[in-house]
């Protein structure tokens, strides 16, 4: 009974190690999908066009938060010289103000948020499909993204299909 079981491990040990037999005759490729994301002018263009259309609203946050910042050092310093009805008021108006820019600080923060991962997933799509077409293209079984241990430099298209991303945002802005 001893022999079985050697050779039914033996042969699970071949069987097992088959896979990595054939993965030697493979061609693979590794993309580094943070470096992508980071880099390509279709996320870069996503950036910018949140920045320009957030850009009014915040530019008024930040007029609200100057105001408040004024009316409390205002306060402060001229405070105790009011009488109690005029400090009351004062005091009700910089906690409403306080209110409103607290209030618009999140709606703005939740709506940025939600503009931004609509954005990050259309440039996400974009990125993807290059790196599949650019994998089909030449032929790799199999495209492995980061984070990984290690990856051989030439096995690294990670330039390659950031170089497709930048022709084809070029490309796509040349065409009206």
């Amino acid at each position: 009974m001893g022999q079985h079981a050697t050779a039914a491990r033996r042969l699970a040990l071949v069987l097992a190690l088959l896979p990595l037999a054939a993965l030697g005759q493979s061609k693979l490729g590794y993309v580094d999908m943070k470096r992508l994301l980071d880099n390509a002018p279709q996320v870069q263009a996503g950036r910018d066009k949140l920045q320009r259309e957030f850009a009014a609203r915040d530019a008024a946050l930040k007029r609200d938060e100057t105001r408040l910042n004024d009316l409390k050092n205002e306060f402060e310093r001229d405070g105790a010289l009011l009488s109690k009805t005029d400090a009351d008021a004062k005091k009700r108006e910089i906690d409403a103000l306080e209110r409103s820019v607290k209030r618009t600080r999140e709606e703005l923060r939740a709506e940025l948020k939600s503009r931004s991962d609509q954005e990050l997933d259309k440039s996400w799509q974009e990125i993807n499909n290059t790196v599949v077409d650019y994998a089909r293209e030449q032929g790799l079984d199999l495209v492995v993204p980061s984070p990984v241990v290690y990856a051989d430099p030439r096995i690294d298209i990670t330039d390659r299909v950031l170089e497709r991303l930048r022709r084809d945002f070029q490309s796509k802005r040349a065409t009206p």
